[in-house]
């Protein structure tokens, strides 16, 4: 018998705003629901959806502590978010060499105009 293939991958688990917020929250420490509620401005069963989705995409594991459940993040998931984005990361450093280098050119003449300016006072 086959596994059901999770309804939610990483990178629909990570699309949303507050699911980002809340694998921040979830980095350091494992914390109940009710602790991790009061920081969004939502309802807890609206937090406990988006940690459902999160935990279908493998990004957050939850445990029941007594009448509690306590979720903690699981960041295996996101080395498939890391290799994808690798790919792109040569377009990032290459812009950003560029504008290292338009920076520093407009600051070496900037940086000669001072000194000619002070020159003729």
């Amino acid at each position: 018998m086959r596994a059901a293939k999770p309804q939610y991958d990483v990178f629909q688990a990570i699309a949303d705003p507050t699911r980002r917020e809340l694998l921040k929250l979830l980095a350091d420490r494992e914390l109940p629901v009710t602790a991790i509620s009061v920081r969004f401005p939502m309802s807890r069963t609206a937090v406990s959806k988006h940690l459902r989705v999160l935990s279908e995409a493998g990004l957050v594991k939850g445990r029941k502590s007594g009448r509690e459940m306590r979720y903690r993040l699981e960041p295996e998931p996101l080395l498939e978010l890391k290799r994808w984005l690798a790919y792109y990361e040569r377009f990032w450093a290459n812009k950003l060499a560029a504008l290292q280098r338009y920076v520093e050119t407009k600051d070496d003449a900037a940086g000669g105009e001072e000194e000619q300016s002070g020159a003729n006072f």
